[in-house]
C-alpha cells in the first residue's frame, strides 16, 4: 500500500437509529428500532461487507430528557455486542463503560467474556461519566471532579489488565488423558490495593484470544489526554481543522513516548460524519432534509447553543459566533475537548453560525459531498499524519453507512490506501496492533 507501512483504519459510531437528532424519522426506520436486534444486525452486515476494523456503541446510563422528541435511549452495549458476536465474523465489537460507575471485576470479565465469544474481537470504550443523573441511578449524588476521576480511571484500567493477565497463555493445559485441567502455578491473583480500589482476583476466565481487549478512549480534554497517552490503543476525538488535528496527534504521540510507550501502537480515529451524494448539490440537499425534520423545540441553532453551554444565547445565523461564546462557561456539563475542538475552529475560520451548522452536527466534523470529495478528504487528512483513519458517524443508520461503504470505501481501495480484506480476525490484527506481553510472564 502507499503511505509506507501505514494501513487506514475506520470504526463506526452505532447510535440508536442515527447520530442525527432527526434520524428516527427516516421514513425507511420504525420507531422502535433502536431496542431491535436485527436493526443492529444490518449496521453489523454493511460495516463487515466494507471491512471497517469495528463497531463503537456509546452509552450514558441515564434516560435522557429529550425522549419527547426522539429515541435518547440505548441497549446496553455489552449484552449488544455480545449478541451480534453471533451474527458476526470479523469486525470487532467496542462497547463504551464507565470507570466511574461500574466494579473493575464485574466489568473485566464481562469485556473478557465477549471477547472469548466474539474469537477475540472486543474493545472497551473507556469513559468516566459526565452525567449527575447517571451517578445518582447508581447511588452516588455527587461524581468526583475531573482529575480525580480519571486518576480513578488510570487505576481501573491498570487493575483491569492485571485482571485480563490472570491466566498466562499456556495455564490452560485441557490434558484429558491424565485429567490435568490447568497450571495454578500460571494464574495470578492481582491482589491490589489502590487508592480507590481493594480486589484480590484472579479473574475467572483464561486469557483473551488477542492477548487483551483493545482499550479506546474518546477524552479530548486535558486530562483525557493525559489518560490516552497513558493507556488507550485507540482514541476516538473531535478535530475540525487539519492544523489542530496534527498538534493534537503530536502530543499524544510525544506523551506516550514520555510515558515508554510505542506511539506507534495508537490509531487516532476522530469522528466524521459523512454526507454523500451524486452531486454536491445533491449531497447538502440531503443533509438540510435531516435537518428541517428537527422539531423547532430542538432546532439546529438552539441545540448548539445549549451544547456549547449558553442555552439563553441568541445567535445571528449569518455572523460568526460572538467570543463571548469562546469561553467554557463555569457551569458547563459535558465534554471539554469537544467545545474547544468547535470553538478553537470557529475562531480560525471565521465562519458564520449557518456555516458552522452544516459543518458540526453534535461535536463532530460533517463533511457533505460526492463520493470522491469524501474519499479526497479522508485522503489528505490519512497523508498528513494526523489520523489513522476515522471513527464514521453516520447520521442514519444503516443508510448513511451503506453510502460510505458502497461509494467511498471503493474509492479508497482503488487508490490502494484501504485493504482488499480483513488481515486477520481479531480487532487487534485489525488495527495493527501488537499483542501485549502478559505481566505476569516470566
Amino acid at each position: 500500500m502507499t503511505g509506507g507501512d501505514r494501513t487506514m483504519h475506520f470504526l463506526v459510531n452505532v447510535g440508536s437509529a442515527g447520530y442525527h437528532p432527526a434520524a428516527w424519522l427516516d421514513p425507511a426506520l420504525t420507531p422502535d428500532a433502536f431496542i431491535r436486534l436485527e436493526h443492529y444486525q444490518r449496521v453489523a452486515a454493511v460495516a463487515e461487507r466494507g471491512l471497517l476494523d469495528g463497531l463503537l456503541f456509546p452509552d450514558i446510563p441515564v434516560q435522557q430528557p429529550s425522549i419527547a422528541r426522539g429515541p435518547a435511549a440505548t441497549l446496553d452495549p455489552v449484552l449488544l455486542t455480545s449478541a451480534l458476536a453471533v451474527s458476526t465474523e470479523r469486525v470487532g465489537l467496542i462497547p463504551t463503560a464507565t470507570s466511574t460507575l461500574n466494579l473493575p471485576y464485574n466489568l473485566a470479565r464481562r469485556i473478557l467474556s465477549l471477547d472469548h465469544v466474539s474469537g477475540g474481537r472486543a474493545g472497551w470504550n473507556v469513559v468516566t461519566t459526565f452525567e449527575p443523573n447517571a451517578a445518582r441511578n447508581f447511588g452516588i449524588e455527587h461524581l468526583p471532579e475531573r482529575d480525580e476521576r480519571y486518576r480513578r480511571a488510570g487505576e481501573y484500567v491498570e487493575l483491569t489488565k492485571k485482571l485480563w493477565d490472570s491466566w498466562e497463555d499456556d495455564a490452560l493445559i485441557g490434558d484429558q488423558v491424565s485429567a490435568r485441567f490447568a497450571d495454578p502455578g500460571k494464574v495470578h491473583a492481582a491482589q491490589h490495593r489502590g487508592e480507590f480500589f481493594t480486589v484480590a482476583g484472579p479473574l475467572n476466565v483464561t486469557r483473551s484470544p488477542q492477548g487483551r481487549p483493545v482499550l479506546v478512549q474518546a477524552g479530548s480534554s486535558a486530562q483525557g489526554q493525559a489518560f490516552a497517552a497513558s493507556h488507550a490503543e485507540a482514541i476516538y476525538a473531535t478535530q475540525f481543522g487539519l492544523e489542530p488535528a496534527r498538534q493534537f496527534a503530536g502530543q499524544i504521540r510525544a506523551a506516550a513516548a514520555a510515558e515508554g510507550r510505542d506511539p506507534a501502537q495508537i490509531r487516532i480515529l476522530p469522528g466524521l460524519v459523512p454526507v454523500i451524494a451524486g452531486t454536491t448539490a445533491e449531497a447538502s440537499a440531503k443533509f438540510d432534509t435531516l435537518q428541517s425534520r428537527v422539531h423547532p423545540d430542538s432546532a439546529p441553532v438552539r441545540a448548539l447553543v445549549r451544547w456549547l453551554g449558553y442555552p439563553d444565547e441568541q445567535l445571528d445565523l449569518d455572523a460568526p459566533l460572538p467570543e463571548r461564546l469562546l469561553t467554557l462557561p463555569e457551569n458547563r456539563i459535558g465534554p471539554q475537548g469537544f467545545f474547544a475542538s468547535l470553538t478553537r475552529y470557529a475562531a480560525d475560520t471565521g465562519h458564520t453560525v449557518r456555516q458552522l451548522l452544516s459543518e458540526f452536527l453534535g461535536g463532530h466534523r460533517v463533511v457533505i459531498g460526492t463520493p470522491e470529495q469524501v474519499a479526497d478528504h479522508i485522503e489528505t487528512w490519512w497523508r498528513s499524519g494526523a489520523v489513522d483513519g476515522f471513527t464514521v458517524i453516520p447520521a442514519v443508520l444503516p443508510s448513511y453507512l451503506e453510502d460510505f461503504v458502497d461509494h467511498v470505501v471503493p474509492i479508497l481501495r482503488s487508490r490502494r490506501i484501504f485493504r482488499a480484506d480483513y488481515p486477520g480476525r481479531t480487532l487487534r490484527s485489525h488495527l495493527g496492533l501488537r499483542e501485549p506481553i502478559n505481566s505476569f510472564a516470566r
